[in-house]
């Protein structure tokens, strides 16, 4: 049994939490939240206890792991933190606000054992995960050609968010950048451009679409095209090409019934409405890859080195994009 420490109380903590409460070998001990009525309301859900200090998560001798829920200006010091006090660790991305953190990090925690996992969760997608095996699997006569990811989502967040998020690339799309980074290997170029459509995002300073392409060293491309509206819904589609075939991953809608009349033929719902119910499955398998390597003290992955090098495609897809999408070569 693993007893872990979950700082956020907001609607990433409530995923998590929820995952804690259903993996056998896992127990929420407490959480903290500055907002020390939204940590205890969420820990009396749970049986947990509430702090408003999330040091209180590291100094505990009952809390073996903690997840990092924080804004993402805090990830950093949250990870530090963890490490230094012999605690695994579950980050949600990104991993920092500038991959110029990367080498603060690394010489805060040189000569800890540390034990952190980044949130990249699609890599866990039952979809997206089928799609990589089968590709391992030889379905498509080896490796990937062309990789395509949509991802829109159904509506932007509020404004309040985006300006703390640190923009489109870093808060958005860099779970893209990761999948096509797990689906093809190293990038060496990106290319991105962005788009203002929403005049309610305006005033943001942000990109509300972007369509991008990235290189791989293999010379695979990937092309991912990204907005923050979408009027049917969650909109999560990728496609895997190679020579001998391709491989499609295509939306989830809350059943499978469709309805045909003298107005439509083969009607269905619309995609899911949010991350939380499309990537529900995603966050439980998460959490459970990161308890079964922790256990068996194996390495654990995706790492820090995956959560930076995700970042530094982001940094270059922004830096392409405000500079007349000039491609920018990592």
């Amino acid at each position: 049994m693993i007893n872990f420490g979950l700082i956020g109380a907001g609607r990433i903590g409530q995923v998590h939490a929820r995952s804690l409460a259903a993996h056998p070998n896992a127990r929420l001990v407490a959480i903290a939240d500055p907002v020390i009525e939204a940590a205890e309301k969420l820990a009396k859900s749970y049986d947990a206890r509430a702090v408003a200090d999330a040091e209180e998560l590291f100094q505990a001798d009952d809390i073996d792991a903690v997840i990092i829920g924080s804004p993402t200006p805090l990830h950093v010091a949250h990870i530090t933190a963890a490490v230094k006090a012999g605690k695994a660790a579950l980050c949600e991305k990104p991993i920092a606000m500038s991959s110029a953190d990367e080498e603060k990090l690394m010489k805060a925690i040189e000569g800890y054992d540390a034990k952190v996992m980044l949130g990249f969760n699609r890599r866990f997608d039952p979809a997206f995960a089928a799609v990589r095996k089968a590709v391992s699997d030889g379905k498509i006569g080896g490796e990937i050609e062309q990789l395509t990811i949509i991802s829109r989502d159904p509506a932007a967040p509020p404004k309040e968010y985006i300006a703390v998020s640190g923009g489109i690339f870093k808060d958005m799309t860099i779970h893209d950048f990761d999948t096509a980074q797990f689906m093809l290997g190293p990038i060496k170029t990106v290319q991105a451009v962005g788009q203002n459509l929403d005049p309610e995002l305006a005033d943001t300073g942000d990109f509300d679409a972007a369509v991008i392409t990235l290189i791989a060293e293999s010379g695979a491309v990937a092309t991912i095209t990204n907005s923050r509206h979408c009027s049917s819904g969650y909109d999560q589609r990728l496609e895997a090409f190679g020579k001998d075939g391709a491989l499609f991953a295509e939306n989830i809608r809350p059943t499978t019934v469709r309805f045909s009349n003298n107005q439509v033929t083969d009607a269905q719902d619309v995609y899911l409405d949010f991350f939380l119910d499309r990537y529900a499955d995603a966050y439980a398998l998460e959490l459970g890859h990161f308890i079964d390597a922790l256990e068996a003290g194996e390495e654990i992955s995706p790492s820090i080195a995956d959560g930076f090098a995700a970042l530094r495609i982001a940094e270059a897809a922004e830096e392409s994009a405000h500079d007349g999408s000039k491609p920018i070569h990592l």
